[in-house]
């Protein structure tokens, strides 16, 4: 078993969740993934974790969701996570990356939430023809690729913490 994992699992509430919500912003998902402790092992928590996310509703994903900086926008802000699995839109060519700007801004109007890839191994510009493609589905099929990706991104953030 993981350290990380076998103390965690000792955690008090409060600092066990707010590992789990820097892995996934969906409140419940997290609330759940603490309540389920203790986890046998690496296998036991990954499996969980897209368990317990497959439960999850709109509410939820759109909560995940609001938590990630844009694709390709450099914000103070952003967690050093998602600047990692951003890095390579982050240091893009300005065409590219205002065109992921206006994409991102079309993305937003059209579903109503920020666009979600799970961005680790791609570059900005497939991530940008991910964005145009995906500019075509319905609101209904684009939220649950939505939360598809947010669900690998989750199961990636779980392996950095574990490795922490």
């Amino acid at each position: 078993m993981s350290r990380v994992l076998a103390e965690w699992n000792h955690f008090e509430v409060p600092s066990a969740l707010e590992a789990m919500v820097a892995c996934c912003a969906a409140r419940r998902w997290a609330q759940a993934m603490v309540a389920l402790r203790p986890y046998s092992g690496v296998e036991s928590l990954s499996l969980t974790a897209d368990q317990v996310w497959s439960t999850m509703e709109e509410p939820d994903w759109l909560e995940a969701f609001a938590a990630h900086p844009r694709i390709g926008e450099r914000k103070a802000s952003a967690s050093a996570w998602s600047q990692q699995e951003q890095s390579s839109a982050l240091n893009a060519e300005h065409p590219v990356l205002d065109e992921l700007a206006e994409g991102n801004h079309d993305y937003e109007d059209r579903f109503g939430f920020t666009y979600i890839v799970c961005a680790t191994g791609k570059s900005a510009g497939e991530m940008l023809s991910i964005l145009q493609r995906r500019l075509a589905n319905g609101r209904e099929t684009e939220l649950r690729e939505a939360a598809e990706q947010q669900r690998q991104i989750m199961q990636i953030r779980l392996g950095k913490w574990l490795v922490e």
